[in-house]
């Protein structure tokens, strides 16, 4: 599958979205070598799930598909500039590459006027900004309390 058919379907499942009530309009698949592995669309408010993105459902049928969390060597086609949490579970995944169709700034222009009950929206550049900020000094104030107790957790697990 070329890379033009792959993001083709990508959009298609995007039109898909665009008719199926709780969705958005943002589709995406991901491809390994050369096949589709995984397709997803936005469901965030049918599943009152705000991570589910076209993008991650797309990895999350993906990784269930190869039975694996390692996406590493497959590709990502979607119909839109993946966000900051699209761009952070490619990356925890181990996705190679990215081909994406329309720009954030071109959703955000054509969107911003759709009212919330359809789309919550957000600002994607102040989300790009804080993204990669330890909690706390972006705009969400946090407090950390427990530490030895949670850590000891970790340490009983890593130990197996």
């Amino acid at each position: 599958m070329t890379d033009e058919e792959a993001l083709r379907r990508a959009i298609a499942l995007s039109a898909e979205a665009a008719t199926t009530p709780g969705c958005e309009p943002f589709g995406a698949v991901v491809l390994r070598e050369g096949e589709i592995v995984g397709e997803g669309f936005n469901r965030a408010r049918g599943k009152l799930d705000p991570t589910s993105h076209g993008e991650t459902e797309a990895i999350r049928d993906a990784c269930a598909r190869l039975g694996t969390l390692d996406l590493s060597g497959c590709t990502v086609f979607t119909s839109c500039e993946p966000c900051a949490l699209c761009v952070a579970t490619m990356q925890i995944t181990g996705i190679a590459r990215v081909v994406y169709a329309a720009a954030l700034s071109d959703s955000a222009r054509v969107l911003a006027d759709v009212p919330k009950d359809r789309r919550r929206g957000g600002d994607v550049e102040a989300l790009r900004r804080e993204a990669g900020v330890p909690i706390g000094q972006g705009r969400i104030p946090a407090r950390q309390m427990l530490v030895a107790e949670a850590v000891a957790v970790l340490e009983g697990w890593a130990k197996g």
